[in-house]
């Protein structure tokens, strides 16, 4: 049987008793939703736009509306100051941090049109992806590709070094208790 080409997501089980399980399975959610984004391009160039693709479109915007910022968050809050307080990492962690850091909000401004796109996609008349649209998704893939391997070879072994015990206990703790509000949604 052929595999739906919108297949949904079926991510590891890491709990917020795991900090750190928990946010590579988030970039694994992250890499997950980047992966239906360009199904859904091939999707529209093959068949055009209809209620399959729509509704993809959606779960995209979501996983990056609510989950996205989320998991940033949790880096920011959680990873980032501790990294860059210590002297024990060494300067080529408190560079790749603050590397990390910009990205962080480069990508938030480029979510911005790719939002605007999918919203659009979701709409009564949507259009095929232009040239600059295809650009801007590969850009944003290439650079959350980056950020990830960058922070899962350096950053979060270096980070695990330092958080642990009850410091690590009360990070996961904080970032359940910051998804329960309204917005949610894993990240």
């Amino acid at each position: 049987m052929k595999q739906p080409v919108f297949a949904g997501f079926s991510s590891p089980a890491a709990g917020f008793d795991q900090p750190f399980e928990m946010l590579t399975a988030c970039h694994e959610r992250v890499q997950r939703s980047l992966g239906l984004l360009g199904r859904i391009v091939e999707h529209i160039d093959t068949h055009g736009h209809d209620a399959q693709s729509r509704v993809a479109c959606a779960d995209v915007q979501r996983y990056f509306d609510l989950a996205g910022p989320h998991h940033h968050e949790d880096e920011e809050r959680h990873v980032f100051p501790l990294l860059l307080a210590s002297d024990a990492v060494g300067t080529g962690v408190h560079e790749a941090v603050r590397r990390l850091q910009l990205e962080h909000d480069r990508m938030h401004a480029e979510w911005q049109p790719l939002r605007q796109m999918l919203q659009r996609w979701q709409g009564d008349s949507p259009v095929p992806p232009t040239a600059d649209e295809r650009a801007r998704i590969a850009a944003f893939d290439a650079l959350y590709a980056g950020h990830i391997a960058l922070e899962e070879s350096v950053v979060y072994p270096a980070a695990q070094r330092l958080l642990q015990g009850d410091a690590l206990a009360a990070a996961g703790e904080e970032m359940r208790a910051r998804r329960q509000g309204p917005a949610g949604g894993k990240g």
